[in-house]
């Protein structure tokens, strides 16, 4: 009878090992004296300093079926940007600055290239925010993923003053709307995507060079979702509110900020959409309404502030527009666009 082993089953237990020492010496790098215990052990640790009264600000977040277009195109030196940005991005609109990072990944076989490519992207972007990548977990889960196939997902910790979170409770009427541009789609819509391209049955428009995307659909597809935390950090003080604008668009997001009472005004001529929305609009018969219910529509992040402060919040934080107002209604109806 032949030896039944873990490795048969589909676990590689040595590749394992061998993952877990490469990635100790990416993430090392992002460690702080305020890391006491990270990758390696059972529990990471982080000792808190710095803070009057700290509230910590927690979120958890995975990237979607962009995965899908990353393994489509073997692509996956960005996914991890996605997937850490996509979480700090959710934290700072509480006012909040992150501290640290940890990851949850599951395949269904371990690839040596594609692992450390993704840690390689979550580093770099924690790097970035001088955010700690302490921990995290990679599982290998043969059956119930197919090969190839894998899901990853994130979950930051951050921390703010408990006299400095942004609620949006104090928003009101003819305060200012402020903008902030997005890339592209970010982490959101891409099922969208693949049913109207047509993906899952034929993906050669991923590799179509788009004159006026500058670079091929894959490509424009695959733009990392960005941080706005070291855009924003300066002007936390002066805003009232914000709202990442990731799955549901600002129909959906925008209310999530605005306390009873008001509604937001957008003026939707004020901003550029990226042509990457207009081509995939050109190619489907997605209407305006669901476009704007899906994707982000070219606002990455939008700002709530006083109209006193208005002028110097758009002077400091860069490529920012004013695109709206806030206003007075009882109306269902929270976003007007």
């Amino acid at each position: 009878m032949t030896e039944q082993t873990y490795r048969a089953a589909g676990v590689n237990l040595d590749a394992a090992q061998d993952v877990k020492e490469r990635i100790g010496a990416i993430v090392k790098p992002t460690h702080g004296p305020q890391v006491l215990g990270g990758v390696g052990g059972f529990g990471a640790m982080y000792q808190l300093a710095g803070y009057r009264d700290p509230v910590l600000v927690s979120s958890t977040d995975g990237v979607g079926t962009k995965l899908k277009l990353a393994i489509m195109l073997g692509r996956y030196d960005t996914i991890g940007e996605d997937l850490v940005n996509a979480c700090v991005n959710d934290i700072i609109v509480c006012g909040a600055k992150p501290l640290f990072f940890l990851d949850y990944l599951a395949v269904a076989e371990l690839e040596q290239p594609v692992v450390e490519a993704l840690i390689q992207g979550m580093a770099r972007a924690c790097s970035e925010v001088d955010c700690a990548l302490i921990g995290g977990e990679t599982a290998q889960m043969p059956g119930l993923y197919n090969r190839g196939d894998f899901d990853m997902a994130g979950f930051v910790v951050g921390a703010v003053e408990r006299d400095q979170i942004l609620d949006g409770s104090t928003i009101k009427d003819g305060d200012v709307l402020i903008g902030l541009p997005s890339n592209g789609l970010h982490t959101n819509g891409y099922s969208l995507v693949r049913l109207v391209l047509g993906l899952d049955e034929d993906q050669s428009p991923l590799s179509e060079q788009v004159p006026e995307l500058g670079k091929t659909l894959g490509e424009a597809l695959l733009m990392p979702h960005p941080s706005y935390y070291a855009a924003l950090a300066g002007v936390l003080p002066s805003l009232k509110g914000m709202a990442h604008i990731t799955g549901g668009g600002l129909i959906e997001n925008v209310p999530r900020v605005l306390p009873d009472g008001v509604s937001a005004r957008f003026d939707t001529s004020t901003w550029s959409v990226p042509p990457i929305f207009t081509l995939l609009q050109e190619r489907s018969s997605v209407t305006r309404d669901e476009m704007y219910r899906v994707f982000n529509m070219g606002l990455g992040m939008v700002l709530a502030c006083d109209p006193a402060v208005a002028d110097d919040v758009v002077r400091q934080v860069p490529d920012a527009m004013v695109v709206g107002e806030v206003f007075a209604s009882t109306d269902d109806a929270r976003v007007v666009l």
